[in-house]
């Protein structure tokens, strides 16, 4: 059983992605970086998705995201070319904190223990929902690097 901790830094890493989507415009977010296959957009969506499908899906759970994003920004798929809506980005903005917080509160409510086991293409392999939480902080964090490292780009 985890403690609060993971979710106390998932919290910040999503606090860092809703900062990216408040104070940049829809083009930055849209644009693809020289040396780059995606953008910023993607990379913030991306996680949510991925979140998504590793947490609840595995569990055999409700996913929270509409599944039209789930399909767009899943592992496999690239930037359609489209500048975000407004309206897009306030959902998404919501679902960054909602969908962590929901994380945190299904796991501790035991919502989230009947799971299948994942092999990533990162080489590690989720036996359980506390190897899905972990796992997913580091996945989170290296596309928070690349958005960082985008952000100087765009």
């Amino acid at each position: 059983m985890l403690n609060e901790e993971p979710f106390k830094l998932h919290s910040i890493i999503r606090q860092k992605f809703v900062g990216y989507l408040e104070h940049l415009t829809p083009e930055q977010l849209a644009d693809i970086p020289y040396g780059f296959n995606n953008n910023i957009w993607w990379n913030i969506v991306h996680v949510i998705a991925t979140q998504q499908l590793l947490s609840y899906y595995l569990s055999d759970n409700e996913m929270l995201m509409d599944m039209a994003w789930i399909e767009n920004y899943k592992k496999g798929t690239a930037p359609n070319g489209d500048f975000p809506l407004p309206e897009e980005i306030a959902e998404i903005k919501n679902l960054l904190m909602s969908t962590q917080q929901q994380l945190q509160i299904d796991y501790f409510d035991g919502k989230l223990n009947s799971f299948k086991t994942y092999s990533s293409s990162f080489g590690y392999t989720m036996n359980s929902i506390e190897d899905v939480i972990l796992f997913n902080l580091t996945h989170e964090n290296m596309h928070l690097g690349t958005v960082m490292a985008m952000k100087k780009l765009v």
